[in-house]
């Protein structure tokens, strides 16, 4: 494994980070830990997406609670998003939920098989596969995408509405948004 520290980016990013203090920048930043709307967001880590949904929902630091992820959704009942929700939830004061799919998304039709080949040419060896296979992990699986982004939402909200440890009063709805104009559109 390479050292980020040894590389433009990290001297990039550093040089940015200290004009950024430095100029007092921070402080436009300031906020609580508690979102003030409420609301937590579960989104794709997309590129385009940083700047624009927030925009597009007119949000400010401080707002909601972000959740990013590959393909922004929630498939595992016991896994990072859902357990990320129900810290917002238990304590941050959330009462809503909102999961925002989006447009062109790389992980619409991801091929598992083929991303473990990619990963094979990256160096990572048939046999680590095969351990991880035995031990139980369907890598395939893990690593295949969706087909359907208004489908991939609908089960993410059911995922989160029928989880058992969501308390009642807590509203979830699912959105696709439009990567080129922001439109957010109910599913």
């Amino acid at each position: 494994m390479n050292d980020m520290k040894d590389t433009p980016v990290y001297k990039e990013m550093m040089r940015r980070n200290e004009e950024f203090v430095k100029s007092g920048e921070y402080r436009d930043y300031e906020t609580s830990k508690f979102p003030a709307l409420k609301t937590a967001v579960v989104a794709c880590m997309d590129t385009r997406l940083l700047t624009l949904l927030p925009a597009a929902l007119g949000l400010h630091n401080g707002d909601v609670k972000m959740i990013k992820n590959a393909g922004g959704l929630v498939t595992d009942p016991y896994g990072d998003s859902m357990r990320s929700l129900l810290v917002a939830i238990y304590e941050l004061g959330v009462e809503h939920v909102m999961i925002v799919a989006h447009t062109n998304c790389g992980v619409e039709g991801m091929n598992g098989r083929h991303f473990i080949e990619v990963m094979k040419d990256r160096g990572i060896s048939a046999e680590t596969i095969e351990t991880l296979k035995s031990e139980g992990h369907d890598l395939e699986t893990w690593l295949s995408g969706f087909s359907d982004t208004d489908d991939a939402v609908r089960r993410s909200v059911e995922l989160v509405r029928s989880h058992p440890l969501l308390p009642n009063g807590i509203t979830v709805d699912g959105f696709v948004i439009d990567t080129l104009s922001g439109s957010l559109r109910p599913v």
